[in-house]
């Protein structure tokens, strides 16, 4: 198993010089980094992908997708900008020999409304309709997609594993597969085992926090159900930390993250390693 953390543990947004955090990522003893694409036009790739092997770490490319990245827009320019949004992060993964782009991609984070049953089903298909072109975007660059399910809270369309399986079936394309996160998990699932075996075969990456989205072994997330269901699939994707800092104020803000959830961030990423190491096995 392979371990990672997102660089929004530390800071917000990610562009070049946030490379500056390698080094300490790596000595914590981190495979990989997953790098938050809030502006592809921050991020050199060059320097980011000299100093992914400087250091000795793999890179994960995860999408960030606000108001104006909305494939299920009813707006046919917001569709069309969160489709250039994906291409260039697309073409970022490839600069930085990433393998896939991950995130819910689907729609707008945050859009959740009760709306008509007609409405929902049109979204539906405006999602399937600009996730099956994104996927063929994905497969000629050699890539594929890690569809996140997100809580209700964040999202109204794809919620839970049976949701985003249901959307990878209708996408139809080979290139669509699953990102799941613990921290979505423990509000909308009843059982994180048996979600994680309904993503047989699609489940391409993994994101985890506590149920309060602090230090992973802290909270009450049910960890051994999680590592059984990991386990009965063969899942050899990486497991990454993906939380925040209120100390970044506009992410803070958009993640209601009012307070610090660790003593530090540092012993946040280090301490949530360990426990990590020690539950997959």
């Amino acid at each position: 198993m392979k371990f990672g953390a997102s660089t929004w543990l530390w800071t917000s947004p990610f562009q070049t010089e946030t490379v500056a955090l390698f080094p300490k990522i790596r000595r914590m003893g981190f495979d990989f980094v997953e790098i938050p694409v809030e502006d592809p036009a921050l991020i050199d790739p060059a320097v980011v992908r000299r100093a992914l092997a400087d250091h000795g770490l793999a890179p994960v490319v995860c999408g960030a997708f606000g108001p104006t990245r909305d494939l299920t827009s009813d707006d046919p320019k917001l569709r069309a900008t969160g489709l250039d949004y994906i291409t260039r992060c697309l073409d970022l993964a490839v600069a930085l020999g990433a393998q896939f782009l991950a995130g819910p991609m689907y729609s707008a984070v945050g859009k959740a409304r009760l709306v008509p049953a007609a409405q929902r089903r049109v979204e539906w298909e405006r999602a399937v309709e600009n996730l099956r072109h994104a996927a063929g975007l994905a497969a000629n660059r050699s890539l594929r997609l890690a569809i996140e399910p997100l809580n209700r809270f964040e999202s109204d369309l794809v919620n839970t594993a049976e949701d985003v399986m249901r959307l990878v079936r209708d996408i139809g394309h080979p290139a669509a597969n699953v990102m799941l996160d613990s921290f979505h998990m423990t509000i909308e699932e009843r059982n994180l085992e048996q979600a994680v075996r309904a993503t047989a075969g699609k489940l391409i990456h993994m994101q985890v926090s506590e149920n309060y989205r602090g230090t992973p072994g802290t909270g009450l997330t049910p960890w051994a159900s999680l590592a059984r269901g990991l386990a009965a699939i063969g899942y050899q994707g990486g497991v990454s930390i993906e939380s925040f800092t209120p100390e970044v104020k506009e992410l803070a803000g958009a993640v209601c993250f009012w307070r610090p959830m660790a003593a530090s961030q540092d012993a946040f990423a280090s301490d949530g390693l360990a426990f990590l190491r020690e539950t997959f096995v």
